[in-house]
């Protein structure tokens, strides 16, 4: 009841707000303690920052008036960040009456929303709304517009390690090279984090890579056998289903398989004088 109260509130904070646009300077505003953006692309924020040069601020930043006149932001640090590296002194600003709950909701569903959190922010804010502010799972998706799973699935990501968050961030790794790790224990994904940095594996490679090692295989030799084995049963099965399509059009087709060291032989045999032809004839 709390949070859907602070949800309606917002909206209707939001829409009140609107001309309460006001000229604040840089060194009044506070960065909001609940920011769950922890990393900040340098080419991103110049790139934003030669924009705002030229065009200026088209979006002002949204913030709450603490004591003797200072701001502590609400959204828009990334704004922030840029303006002062634009050499602005001023920047506009929405002011909004949030108490530290309102506050803090606003600030973390209003950066969920935008696309260039990295996923492991992404997870720590959908963290931080179920844990200090009582939000279940289905409010957020449904404030995000995502699927209850897809939430599910990015707190998923938290049971990796910080040390290894970080080391992702920096190969550049997308969400699903994580999920992939997930599958494997501490000192697992720190062997696997090796290779992928050394190979350069993309997502398909890493899959592969976490199947082999979660087998208990000796050598690196027997792990690929094992995966050989996984591939050439999709070319079993095709022959099978072409010996059961024979035999039930009437052909007496026969398939015996032999299993060598190093290969599999397959030997089909399919009758000249067919059963369902010669009772046609």
């Amino acid at each position: 009841m709390k949070v859907v109260k602070a949800m309606n509130f917002l909206k209707k904070e939001k829409q009140q707000s609107k001309s309460r646009v006001i000229q604040v300077c840089v060194s009044n505003i506070i960065p909001n303690p609940q920011q769950p953006r922890h990393s900040f692309d340098p080419e991103s924020l110049l790139s934003l920052s030669q924009s705002i040069k030229h065009n200026g601020i088209l979006q002002p930043l949204t913030v709450r008036e603490m004591e003797n006149g200072v701001f502590e932001l609400v959204a828009g640090e990334r704004r922030l960040r840029a303006a002062i590296m634009a050499g602005y002194t001023m920047v506009p600003c929405i002011a909004v009456m949030l108490d530290d709950t309102q506050s803090a909701v606003m600030s973390l569903l209003e950066n969920l929303q935008r696309e260039d959190l990295n996923f492991f922010d992404e997870a720590i804010g959908i963290a931080k709304l179920i844990e200090r502010w009582g939000m279940t799972q289905e409010e957020i998706a449904l404030k995000l517009g995502k699927g209850q799973s897809t939430v599910a699935n990015k707190l998923r990501l938290l049971r990796i390690s910080h040390s290894q968050r970080t080391k992702i961030i920096e190969l550049g790794l997308t969400e699903r090279h994580a999920r992939a790790l997930l599958r494997l224990n501490e000192d697992q994904r720190n062997e696997a984090l090796m290779i992928i940095e050394k190979q350069g594996l993309n997502v398909e490679e890493t899959d592969k890579l976490v199947d082999a090692m979660l087998f208990p295989q000796t050598s690196i030799a027997g792990r690929r056998s094992l995966t050989v084995i996984k591939d050439v049963r999709i070319f079993f099965n095709t022959i099978n289903n072409a010996i059961d399509v024979m035999k039930r059009s009437g052909i007496d087709a026969v398939a015996q398989r032999q299993e060598y060291d190093d290969y599999y032989e397959y030997t089909v045999k399919i009758p000249k004088t067919q059963k369902s032809v010669e009772k046609l004839a």
